[in-house]
């Protein structure tokens, strides 16, 4: 299964937060599962990791090693992505999950997330 890991999940996981579902961690932990991240995502947590509002428990210079190392794949946003996403209805205008929500769409892909937005748009999520 391809799954794109929504921003609060990403860190979730990466803390061993139990915030994140027994469901979840089982579906990222499962080496037959591909593992994507959007740089969208990457994009949202450093800027909320310098803004204060979140915190990781490690610097984030160490993100990117710390998601090589759990076999996380980086999602590029390409066109063809930003096109899917001015296409989409607004029923959600957060500009980071919009563009995941075209990710998901464009690569066939599950977010596993608990954004109830998310389903409106045909996108398959796991929690």
């Amino acid at each position: 299964m391809r799954l794109l890991l929504d921003s609060h999940t990403t860190i979730w996981y990466l803390q061993g937060d139990n915030a994140l579902s027994a469901d979840a961690r089982r579906l990222i932990a499962d080496a037959d599962n591909d593992k994507f991240i959007s740089a969208a995502s990457v994009w949202e947590i450093s800027i909320k990791v310098s803004l204060g509002k979140i915190h990781l428990g490690f610097p984030f210079v160490d993100f990117y090693s710390l998601l090589d190392i759990n076999n996380f794949e980086w999602v590029p946003i390409t066109f063809s992505h930003l096109v899917q996403s001015s296409q989409l209805p607004f029923h959600h205008r957060d500009p980071f999950d919009r563009i995941m929500i075209a990710q998901a769409l464009a690569e066939d892909m599950a977010v596993v997330g608990r954004d109830p937005a998310f389903p409106v748009y045909g996108v398959p999520v796991l929690w």
